[in-house]
């Protein structure tokens, strides 16, 4: 089988891109909750818990999602790596050729739907 690896490159760029960019967008850096909520605890205003809590809860949010964009991104440079070896295409489990469909619905895949169904098991 052979696979448009030019094609499937240039899809996972454009992902990589807007990987990068969630991750800017959501990047909370490496200030603490205390930092970020402390204005709202120490105040001596109207603050009401749920303010504090909807702050939290906003903050974990993004802190989800920047973790969730980061792991996508490492999948998405080991298929861009596994591209330039000449290994992109080939399950990891038993070095088979993952469908081509497979790729399109999930081009950083490493396992053919077989193993990939198996792993969830």
């Amino acid at each position: 089988m052979t696979i448009d690896t030019d094609r499937f490159r240039a899809e996972l760029e454009q992902i990589r891109v807007r990987l990068q960019s969630t991750i800017e967008h959501h990047d909370i850096g490496n200030s603490s909750l205390t930092e970020e909520v402390g204005e709202l605890m120490s105040s001596s205003a109207d603050n009401h818990l749920a303010d504090t809590a909807s702050e939290t809860y906003e903050r974990e949010l993004d802190e989800g999602l920047e973790d969730g964009a980061r792991a996508q991104l490492r999948q998405v440079d080991a298929a861009l790596a596994r591209i330039e070896s000449g290994d992109y295409g080939r399950c990891e489990v038993d070095g088979k050729d993952i469908p081509v469909e497979r790729l399109e619905a999930v081009p950083w895949t490493t396992l053919c739907v077989e193993h990939a169904r198996a792993l969830r098991r």
